[in-house]
């Protein structure tokens, strides 16, 4: 919790503070990148640099956390690190990092906020960086000590075995050890990070879920090559070069698994909902739902823009077909048709577990769930809000759902 000195003086600058986030971030990242440019071409996203997106979460962040200090002084606001800490510890993060930003960050606050950065202001603020630099720096630490790593050392490297085409833009790589051991363990829904080097030699680093059962011998990831606005591509660097140019035999260095959207173990109900390329972590759920709890109950939600572009889109039906008590929705933006001539049933309807196949955009608010139903979504960030507005509306407890975002949280920032 912050000091008694500093808890007033957070709270009364608090509001200033969070008016500037904005310019004090695009300052920290200018001034740390001309310090060290090498950072910005081989451990952050430089794309979401460019369009802003990274600043956007970085003072979604700050705000939330230092919002929590002020609001609930007793208790430490760890549901906003515990996703922050997952992202970092796949890219292999390490404590001498958070010295560099934090003398960057808080440079730039005095920076921008001037004479009003009183030494006692700045001594307050300081404060806030530190308590969350440290409860991210124990639960990194906590995280590789429970992957049996020193700490940072996350990297592997893996071969692809095998490369299938699940769309027009969608590809999957199954994933094994060179040395023919088995993959490293990973839970249901989470993620590991990929590194390629790019044809002007920088090292991107991007996070893709596991698709595939956790309790294989091998890994499988599901890349979709991304497009921009006006439907041109390549967009996504490390998608773009994944789908163009990685094939069988080649060895790619990829982190070992984290992440928080992780199964939990017991026989409540359980909602998965998912939109685009979102559906890879929960293919990993239900391939292991069905091999070790196939009685629980489970409403699977997924919405795509049209069948042909529905990655996994037979496995998702086998899987939920292996189910006993599953149920599976799904909403195609530009028609349903071609579901009825790929996956119908022998009478020409969909197969029984199917509950409706729909044209337009999800909706949830038709469903009946159960109170204590437990939801797992991931997808576009909009997906994701307005399911979990409806799933609010519902009675669900907000602490009962949960979601997955790759790439900057700006969820933190709305």
């Amino acid at each position: 919790m912050l000091s008694t000195q500093s808890a007033p003086i957070v709270r009364d600058t608090l509001p200033a503070v969070g008016a500037s986030l904005g310019a004090i971030t695009e300052l920290f990242y200018t001034r740390m990148f001309e310090e060290r440019p090498e950072l910005l071409r081989g451990l952050f996203n430089r794309a979401n640099q460019a369009n802003g997106a990274q600043r956007e979460a970085l003072a979604g962040a700050v705000a939330a956390f230092a919002s929590a200090l002020v609001e609930h002084p007793d208790e430490r606001p760890d549901a906003v690190l515990g996703r922050i800490a997952n992202k970092h510890a796949s890219l292999g993060i390490t404590s001498d990092q958070y010295t560099l930003v934090g003398r960057h960050l808080l440079g730039a606050v005095k920076e921008v906020l001037g004479e009003a950065v009183t030494p006692a202001v700045a001594a307050a603020w300081d404060e806030v960086y530190w308590l969350m630099a440290n409860a991210l720096i124990a639960m990194e630490a906590r995280l590789y000590a429970e992957a049996g790593v020193e700490n940072g050392v996350v990297w592997r490297d893996m071969e692809i075995a095998d490369r299938t085409e699940e769309s027009p833009d969608t590809a999957s790589f199954v994933l094994r050890r060179p040395d023919g051991l088995p993959a490293d363990p990973f839970l249901p829904g989470q993620y590991v990070s990929v590194q390629v080097e790019l044809p002007d030699g920088a090292r991107q680093i991007r996070q893709y879920s596991l698709s595939a059962s956790p309790d294989g011998k091998t890994w499988r990831i599901t890349v979709k090559r991304e497009r921009s606005a006006d439907g041109r591509v390549p967009e996504g660097e490390v998608s773009s070069w994944l789908y163009a140019h990685a094939r069988a035999g080649q060895i790619l260095k990829v982190s070992l698994p984290f992440g928080d959207l992780v199964l939990p173990d017991g026989d409540g109900p359980l909602l998965l909902a998912s939109a685009g390329i979102g559906i890879t972590p929960m293919l990993s759920m239900l391939h292991h739902l069905a091999t070790v709890s196939p009685d629980r109950p489970v409403v699977v939600i997924h919405a795509d823009r049209s069948p042909a572009d529905h990655a996994h889109r037979l496995e998702l039906s086998e899987l939920v077909g292996r189910l006993h008590r599953a149920s599976l929705h799904l909403w195609y933006e530009n028609g349903v048709g071609e579901w009825y001539e790929t996956v119908a049933g022998e009478q020409g309807e969909p197969a029984a577990h199917v509950a409706h196949v729909r044209e337009g955009w999800a909706d949830v608010t038709g469903l009946t769930l159960p109170q204590d139903t437990t939801a797992f979504l991931c997808g576009p960030l909009p997906f994701m809000q307005a399911v979990r507005g409806d799933l609010l509306t519902h009675g669900l407890s907000p602490a009962a759902v949960h979601y997955e975002v790759f790439g900057p949280d700006l969820w933190l920032s709305k």
